[in-house]
């Protein structure tokens, strides 16, 4: 039987062993802490770092147009996205990339991803960045203490690296139309015009001849349904892809002047196919004598007192007879205005930024389209340009009408390069990171 001072001995002894323990056990859990905190950290970091290359890599890729001096814009793009993103808990004192004047931040790549310095070449921009000395307070302690040289270090780096290029976006698809370069071979990314030149869609016979657009399905058929169906948004197109001559085109003819807000009796634009523009201003000879120009020209001599170039009108609202009195509202008056004969349509939508209706309510980005370039007709998709439509089609056999060149779908300022978001085929060309 044991006795009472044994008994206290083996108490103390647990005692002392738990306390041990629990010294243990304390240190362990401050071992945890230590990583939770100083790699939480890190982690933050790493992610802000992450986003500034990110930025760094799209801005740079928005650039790669092929121009001579695509690699310093690219260059600078990316330098300036990477310094608005602040990394290290959103330091005032980062700088980004402006700290890699030697250019070894941002490089780029052709399109079998091998380094090049040849602006024509280049697809790929990659941005990299090592942000250096970020304390590891904790993971130091710790390491001291426990002997341990890797973690007894008081700063750790972080590395990030994104890689972008161009890729079609999703959401916009081009008008079942093809434009051939002016002259024979004319050179992209232009292919022979002038931004704001006119240029004439041929809607009864088109010979095939360089200088004109004509109708050509984008899904390589001659329907007319399909040709339909691709005014109201179906597309399937891409670069490479075979065009169709489309079947009688006066089947499209309410599809496209309901984006001029005319509409036949009992039209409306409810549906989202039948939404005008924002503007349902007409440019013929008779209300922009300059025939150039629409996009964003000054008003040419001889026109009407009250025209506008197209950005003007569109922030204005403006309708085709751009009058707010209702009683000039009307198609008549604006077939007069225009020598545009109209015949079957019937009802203008109201113009004007205090109407509650018409292309205030109603508008949307619906006369800035794109246009695939093809070199011989119907032939294959070579590029994309954007155009402006400026003239409805009158009922019946269509007549000719006009659109402006505003310029390469994918050029630096373009009002076509920013429509859609990247991972589509048939839209215009938006950065997108692919790493």
């Amino acid at each position: 039987m044991a006795t009472r001072p044994a008994r206290r001995g083996s108490r103390r002894r647990q005692g002392g062993a738990m306390l041990v323990t629990a010294a243990l056990v304390t240190l362990l859990l401050l071992g945890f802490m230590g990583a939770a905190l100083d790699f939480g950290r890190l982690f933050v970091i790493r992610t802000e770092l992450q986003t500034a290359m990110d930025g760094c890599a799209l801005a740079a890729a928005q650039e790669l147009d092929g121009q001579g001096d695509a690699l310093v814009r690219a260059r600078n793009a990316g330098k300036s996205a990477a310094d608005a993103n602040r990394v290290d808990f959103q330091s005032a004192v980062w700088r980004g990339l402006g700290l890699l004047d030697a250019a070894s931040g941002i490089t780029f790549r052709d399109a079998t991803y091998n380094v090049t310095a040849a602006p024509a070449a280049a697809r790929y921009s990659q941005c990299q960045h090592t942000h250096t000395g970020s304390p590891t307070w904790l993971l130091q302690a710790l390491g001291a203490f426990g002997g341990n040289a890797a973690l007894a270090v008081n700063t750790r780096n972080v590395n990030a690296l994104a890689v972008a290029t161009r890729g079609s976006a999703q959401s916009t698809c081009p008008l079942p139309i093809a434009l051939r370069p002016k002259t024979a071979g004319a050179a992209a990314p232009n292919f022979g015009y002038a931004p704001g030149e006119w240029v004439t869609l041929l809607t009864k016979t088109d010979t095939g001849s360089p200088g004109y657009a004509g109708w050509a399905n984008l899904d390589g058929t001659n329907s007319a349904s399909n040709t339909t169906a691709e005014m109201n948004g179906y597309c399937g197109v891409t670069i490479g892809t075979n065009l169709g001559t489309p079947g009688v085109q006066s089947s499209i003819v309410d599809n496209w002047n309901w984006r001029f807000g005319i509409y036949k009796n009992n039209q409306h634009p409810y549906d989202a196919n039948m939404q005008p523009d924002r503007s349902g201003y007409i440019y013929t000879a008779s209300t922009w004598p300059s025939q150039s120009n629409a996009w964003g020209g000054n008003r040419p001599p001889a026109a009407p007192a009250n025209a506008a170039n197209f950005q003007t009108m569109r922030a204005n609202r403006a309708n085709c007879v751009v009058s707010t009195t209702v009683s000039n509202q009307s198609v008549a008056n604006c077939a007069a205005l225009t020598g545009i004969a109209l015949n079957s349509f019937k009802d203008l939508i109201e113009g004007g930024t205090a109407s509650a209706t018409g292309h205030q309510r109603w508008g949307t980005n619906r006369r800035i389209v794109l246009v695939p370039v093809t070199r011989s007709y119907p032939g294959s998709v070579a590029d994309y340009a954007c155009m402006l439509m400026l003239q409805p089609l009158t009922p019946g056999l269509p007549n000719d009408v006009k659109l402006e060149f505003i310029g390469n779908a994918a050029a630096v300022g373009s009002p076509c390069s920013a429509n859609g978001l990247p991972g589509g085929t048939a839209g215009p060309l938006v950065p997108v990171l692919v790493r």
